[in-house]
């Protein structure tokens, strides 16, 4: 066996609406087609892929020892990406791998799952975040 591709990440949330608005706003995944399963939830796609599951849940998920601890995306424009972030008062937090010639942009979606989006080197000297 060989695996093929990174298929999604299901979220289970107490707050669909804040968490779908997040989604579709600041990272740009629209929300789209999703089965008529017997519970709430949305599906929101990066490309044709429906990347991220969201859950519908009557109360928050326990989260005192997380087994997901973040989940990332690669992505172009980082200055765009930076701009909207402080528009809409998001804290961000920059780090950097040198050896893969990465700048990472880690946040936190409305439930506190930690999320990086990967930008290469040229496009974070191109937004002024090179470090």
């Amino acid at each position: 066996m060989s695996l093929l591709l990174f298929d999604h990440v299901n979220i289970r949330t107490a707050n669909l609406a804040t968490m779908s608005a997040f989604y579709s706003e600041v990272l740009g995944m629209p929300a789209g087609y999703r089965p008529p399963f017997g519970f709430g939830g949305a599906w929101h796609y990066c490309g044709e892929q429906p990347a991220v599951h969201l859950v519908e849940m009557d109360r928050p998920p326990r989260t005192e020892d997380p087994q997901l601890e973040h989940f990332a995306f690669q992505a172009r424009d980082m200055a765009a990406f930076l701009k909207q972030l402080r528009e809409k008062d998001i804290p961000y937090r920059i780090a950097v791998v040198p050896e893969l010639e990465i700048h990472k942009v880690n946040i936190a979606d409305p439930d506190g799952n930690h999320i990086h989006i990967d930008f290469t080197a040229e496009d974070a000297v191109a937004a002024g975040a090179a470090g």
